[in-house]
């Protein structure tokens, strides 16, 4: 990831930062009523594609936002859009923000408990 200094963030950063703030909202949504079903996720991301100089690097795809990008002038970048949809790795079955425990995704994804 980009240092403070630094504008760009690797674009599997930024994707990271959504599943993890999907999981804090299902942290958060304890004794909740109401449940929400993720549906299509859709990102636009304008992006540098950088390779490194030195030996053996990666090929990169670095998110940049539109003002800092101005900065480095003799930059190409280019627009990158896809969709996802939040699934539980479990089941298969379309996320739900909703947890049955308090501080742990441990339970998630497992739908109603049965009656006792």
């Amino acid at each position: 990831m980009g240092t403070s200094n630094d504008p760009h963030i690797e674009l599997a950063d930024a994707v990271q930062s959504i599943r993890d703030e999907l999981l804090t909202a299902a942290r958060r949504s304890t004794g909740q009523d109401v449940v929400f079903e993720v549906g299509d996720i859709q990102m636009e991301f304008t992006v540098e594609i950088r390779k490194e100089a030195k030996a053996g690097s990666k090929v990169r795809a670095w998110v940049v936002d539109a003002a800092a990008d101005a900065a480095y002038g003799n930059t190409r970048t280019h627009k990158v859009s896809f969709t996802l949809r939040a699934l539980d790795a479990r089941s298969g079955a379309p996320l739900k923000i909703r947890n049955e425990s308090e501080g742990s995704p441990d339970t998630f994804g497992r739908g109603t408990r049965p009656a006792p």
